[in-house]
Order: C-alpha cells, then structure tokens, then sequence
C-alpha cells in the first residue's frame, strides 16, 4: 500500500531545501558557502534558523522508512542496483556533465568572498582543462546527500544481514509513547560528534558537512521504527503537545542565538537545537500522516520528480545568485524575488528538458535511458 503521507513529505521537504538555499546564498552569519549578504542584520535570515536543524534529517529519517518499504518488495541486489543508480551515477558522473556549472560559480563566489584568485592563477595553456576539472570536483553542492543516503542504505544491508530474523525490527514494533520520545537521546548523541573548530586545510570541514552519525540515527530511526503504522499511530497521538514543543522551542532558540553561525558544532549539539529539530520531525510527520495522507495530479508529479528537482535546483541558485549580486546593482528584495522565482518556476523547466535527453538523464539523474 503506498503511503501517500510520506510521499508529500519527502517532496514539501525538498521544496523547503530550495527555499532555503535562495537565503542560504546570501546569509552573512559566517555559513560556508554563498556570496555573503548585503550588511546588517539581515532579519530574513531568520528563515535559516527555523528550517536547518532539522530538514535534511527529516530526509534521512523519510528515506530510512522509503528503505524499508523498498527492501519489502525488492531483492537485495535490485535494492543496491536502482541506489547506486539513482545516488552515486548522479552524484559522480553527473558532476562532469552538469554540476560543473555549479563548481564553476561556487569557485567564483569563493574567490569574491575569500578575496583570492583561483581560475585566474592557473596558467594560460592548462587554463580550460583545469578550470573545468576544478569546477566539475567542486560541483557537487547539495549531492552529498546522495553519497550519504547510499554509504547509509549500504551500512543497512550489513545490519540486515547481522539480523536476519528481524527481530530488533519487529520488536521497535511495540515502542510506545515514551520509547519515541526517548529517541531524541541518540540524536543528541549523533551531534556531538561532529568536529569542534575544523582544520580547513584538512577533511574536517567535509566530515562536517557529511555529519555521518547524525544523519545515519535518523535514518535507521526512519528505518526500524518510524516504518511501523502503530508508532505511527502514537506519533499521531501525541501531536499537539509535540507541536507545542516544537513551536515554543523554536521561538527560543532563534531567539537567544540569532546571528550565530548555525552550522557550528557547539550550535548542532546543543539541547536545545536538537530539542527544536527532533520535536519538529514528530510534528511533521504527524500533520502529514493526519492530513495528506492523498495524492493528486499535482502530488502525483511532484513524488516523481522531487528527487530531480533537488538535484537541479543549486545550478539555478549558484549562477543567477552570483550575476544578481555581482553584476546589478539591483536592492536586495529584487534580487530575493527574482532568485526564488527562477528556482520555482526555472526548476522544473530545467529538469523536464535534461530528463529528455537520453545520456544526459542517465549521468545527472540515474535514470535509464528508454
């Protein structure tokens, strides 16, 4: 039976990703990435706050539970096969083919910000070779969740072959309230070990960005518990107060640490951070489950095309950000509108044409050629 619930969660996620990437590009809170803001305070910022603590762990958690209904139906070797295809063909491949557009701009958003030279240092003969070349390895913006998601499903093909039986499986079965609530103790525990002050001349800042463990526990939380219809069924229950927690908290926490960099280990593993994200995720999947648990035409599209979307939407983000600031002297509400909209409306165009052309589709999306 298709849960329709977690379908219009996956994809109302993944719009959330794009959003946030438009005020992402342009947060002047010290977050790696973007082309920095445009002074003062920036009060729109706000909207980072709200969603980073817990939106990409949300997608691990509803990728988690997507494995177990897809390892229900499918082989193991089909399940490693249409992942591999799906996460690493356009996270690799697709990186020479597409997302060097994007390494491209993240490059020269790099030298503005940093104030150094990099394209323009390489000497004249090698000068295109390897200005490509370093656009297509620094392409692979928000593609780290597709290298994550298949290291993950991969780990979980152990665990299942360590547990046969699926007995710890059945027995998450009968958590009852206060298990689910509980939970929150090993996402605590996944935050505090991400890397306090990062050498950047070493692979810190990229386990960082990877968070192994702290998206790895949401995923088999996804994955062994949130998959049963009768924790579900508790989740449901227990809504309210979880959205009282959720809003309070959040209040809270922008509150008190606007301003901080958000994406610091010291902010992730705080109590308070994890308190907002975790409460959030059950109050999610609860207004989901209770109230778009259907499907339509539009709906319909969207849980096929999410995944394509997301993959698609940075090259928008990196270029026409990067021009916007860099070559108008347009206000900064004008260049907001404009960015969304291309990401809203640009989007979808972008990932309807390349899904039509048949290598093409293979190496940016996974998908087989007909």
């Amino acid at each position: 039976m298709r849960r329709h619930w977690l379908d219009n969660l996956r994809w109302a996620t993944v719009v959330s990703v794009l959003i946030y990437h438009v005020f992402y590009y342009y947060n002047n809170k010290g977050v790696a990435g973007g082309i920095g803001g445009f002074g003062g305070s920036q009060p729109q910022d706000v909207l980072l706050y709200l969603l980073y603590p817990w939106f990409m762990m949300l997608l691990f958690l509803v990728a988690g539970i997507s494995a177990r209904y897809a390892l229900s139906r499918q082989t193991t070797r089909e399940f490693v096969r249409s992942r591999t295809l799906k996460l690493i063909v356009p996270s690799t491949i697709g990186l020479f083919v597409f997302q060097w557009i994007t390494g491209y701009y993240n490059t020269m958003a790099a030298e503005v910000v940093n104030g150094i030279a990099i394209f323009s240092s390489i000497p004249e003969p090698a000068r295109g070779v390897a200005t490509y070349l370093i656009s297509a390895v620094s392409g692979q913006g928000p593609l780290w969740f597709a290298q994550d998601l298949w290291i993950f499903s991969m780990l979980l093909l152990l665990l299942r072959r360590l547990d046969k039986s699926d007995k710890l499986w059945a027995k998450c079965k009968s958590c009852n309230k206060w298990w689910i609530v509980l939970a929150i103790v090993p996402v605590w525990l996944g935050a505090q070990t991400m890397i306090q002050n990062p050498n950047p001349e070493s692979m810190e800042p990229i386990l960082n960005l990877y968070r192994p463990l702290s998206y790895f526990i949401p995923f088999l939380l996804g994955y062994y518990l949130f998959s049963h219809d009768e924790v579900m069924e508790q989740v449901v229950a227990m809504r309210r107060p979880v959205w009282v927690v959720a809003v309070v908290s959040g209040v809270v926490l922008v509150a008190t640490t606007f301003g901080e960099n958000y994406t610091d280990p010291d902010y992730l593993g705080s109590v308070l951070t994890n308190l907002y994200a975790y409460s959030a995720i059950l109050g999610l999947l609860a207004l989901f489950k209770v109230k778009f648990d259907r499907t339509g035409k539009f709906a319909g599209y969207m849980t096929r095309s999410s995944f394509g979307f997301y993959v698609t939407h940075y090259v928008i983000i990196a270029s026409l950000g990067y021009t916007l600031k860099m070559s108008t002297s347009l206000p900064p509400v004008a260049i907001y509108s404009l960015l969304t909209a291309a990401v809203v409306l640009g989007t979808p165009l972008l990932y309807e044409i390349l899904r039509r052309i048949p290598f093409v589709r293979w190496c940016v999306y996974g998908i087989k050629s007909k």
